[in-house]
């Protein structure tokens, strides 16, 4: 699958750390070969119909939505602040 990186996105990627980027990075690569495999913990956001969240590590979340044939990444950040305007 494609990825779409939004601008929000890539103004909250730039916010994480170099180790959280680089966790970002293998969370990415699992994503695009399955985006339902394990580690991702992948879930629809509440109160939501078509955006999904995963966990890149236990404080960092992201969210996206499928695309036709994209996954368009929307956001990347702490869990809570992710999950407040997902």
């Amino acid at each position: 699958m494609e990825f779409i990186f939004t601008d929000r996105f890539k103004k909250s990627y730039k916010k994480l750390s170099k180790d959280e980027q680089k966790a970002l990075h293998k969370k990415l690569s699992l994503m695009s070969r399955n985006t339902h495999h394990p580690s991702l913990r992948t879930k629809k956001v509440q109160g939501t119909n078509d955006i999904f969240e995963c966990s890149v590590s236990m404080s960092i979340r992201m969210t996206w939505k499928y695309d036709r044939e994209s996954i368009v990444l929307r956001v990347v950040g702490k869990h809570d602040e992710v999950l407040k305007n997902p």
